[in-house]
């Protein structure tokens, strides 16, 4: 039984929704002005979440190239390499790449966008068909290159272009 089940019993549980670990993790690590432990993520998200629940989290966002770690000692230091918009991209990207008419399912997408949406999708395609720039966010690697997610990977101090690696993203928060 989880600790606030104990402190209040009558208090029903909140089940979280569907990559909302994942989002606030991801938040805490930008705001971390450094790579930090699973430990210092788990403290900033108020210390209530196993420790290996924060580890599992993080694993899966570095197996969605959303995080990076490196080996600090005995443990591991984690930074982001996305922001949460570019973590909703890559899961959009995939739910895409997982369909076998990809015209079908995009013209699907678009009929349904509200139109401020729509408007929006407008100008950030033309956007990119005027500068030869897949990502329109702004979100440059070292080379110049835009990413298509929004974020950037970071590999020895220099930004570069992360990739969809096909992992599910349906994890149970």
């Amino acid at each position: 039984m989880a600790q606030r089940d104990r402190e209040d019993p009558h208090r029903p549980s909140r089940r979280r929704g569907q990559g909302e670990l994942e989002s606030q993790v991801l938040g805490a690590l930008r705001e971390a002005e450094a790579p930090v432990t699973a430990a210092w993520v788990q403290e900033r998200l108020g210390g209530d979440l196993a420790y290996t629940t924060v580890v599992t989290i993080l694993t899966r966002l570095l197996a969605k190239d959303a995080v990076a770690r490196e080996r600090r000692g005995r443990s591991f230091v984690w930074r982001p390499t996305a922001d949460v918009a570019g973590l909703a991209a890559l899961k959009m990207r995939r739910l895409l790449d997982g369909e076998s008419d990809r015209e079908a399912v995009l013209a699907s997408f678009v009929t349904a966008l509200p139109p401020d949406d729509e408007q929006v999708l407008r100008a950030l395609l033309e956007t990119a068909h005027a500068t030869g720039v897949a990502d329109v966010t702004g979100v440059a690697d070292a080379t110049g290159v835009a990413d298509a997610t929004g974020g950037a990977d970071v590999v020895d101090g220099a930004d570069v272009v992360g990739g969809a690696d096909g992992v599910p993203d349906d994890t149970e928060d």
